[in-house]
């Protein structure tokens, strides 16, 4: 049987007082529709840390599966990208030091980082808290592992067991059950949503949302307007 295929990633991570407590997270998503995540935290750390931590777990958890080609890690942390693409070569050439002469900070992570590149695999931005779904979940993980929560997803890409045949749930049910998870963490966490961010969540038209005034429901969940363009959901 054909070894499911990684079609992208995403990692994120979190601090609370930076410093203070932390948490990491990322999500992989294969090509037979499964996702799997893995994440962890530390009691003292800062966020880049944590952003740090999570990119070269996600590279060392993801060096021996097949990738399709275009394959990259999403990631909301420019840190990350720019250290990892551009400037670690000229802080080794320095003699790990900064442009300024200082001593360049969490530089263990970085030669971790340094050791763990894969051929081809590239970290790409997206601005956090924009509504991509991906990226939403691992801050949401992220923050739930710096709390000392249980993330809820949970691994549905594995390889059976023998005699067991594989029944991958169809693509579109795990882009539901993602954007389902999403509204949960919303609503239970009391966060506003931009006009955007709740279009790309309910699938329904911007312009369609905007003539709503009044608190309505989507599935199990109460979509109340907040008064300033942005919408908070209750669950039922």
């Amino acid at each position: 049987m054909t070894r499911p295929s990684l079609i992208t990633a995403a990692c994120d991570g979190s601090c609370s007082g930076n410093p203070g407590p932390g948490g990491w997270a990322y999500l992989l998503r294969f090509d037979d529709g499964g996702m799997d995540q893995g994440g962890g935290s530390s009691a003292d750390t800062t966020n880049n840390r944590m952003e740090l931590q999570a990119g070269l777990a996600l590279l060392e958890r993801i060096a021996q599966e097949p990738r399709q080609p275009g394959f990259t890690i999403r990631t909301d942390s420019k840190y990350l990208i720019q250290g990892f693409s551009q400037w670690m070569k000229r802080w080794k050439q320095k003699g790990w030091k900064t442009s300024k002469g200082q001593p360049v900070l969490n530089r263990d992570l970085w030669e971790a980082l340094d050791q763990a590149r894969l051929p081809g695999v590239a970290f790409t931005h997206v601005k956090g808290h924009s509504g991509d779904p991906d990226n939403e979940l691992v801050d949401a993980l992220a923050v739930d592992y710096r709390d000392g929560k249980c993330p809820s997803l949970r691994s549905v890409s594995r390889q059976p067991d023998a005699g067991q045949p594989m029944d991958p749930a169809p693509p579109q049910l795990n882009r539901l059950l993602t954007r389902l998870e999403l509204a949960d963490r919303w609503a239970a966490g009391g966060y506003e949503v931009t006009m955007a961010e709740l279009a790309q969540l309910v699938d329904i038209p911007g312009g369609e949302l905007s003539q709503r005034q009044q608190p309505w429901t989507w599935r199990n969940w109460q979509v109340l307007p907040c008064g300033d363009g942005c919408w908070r959901l209750r669950r039922k």
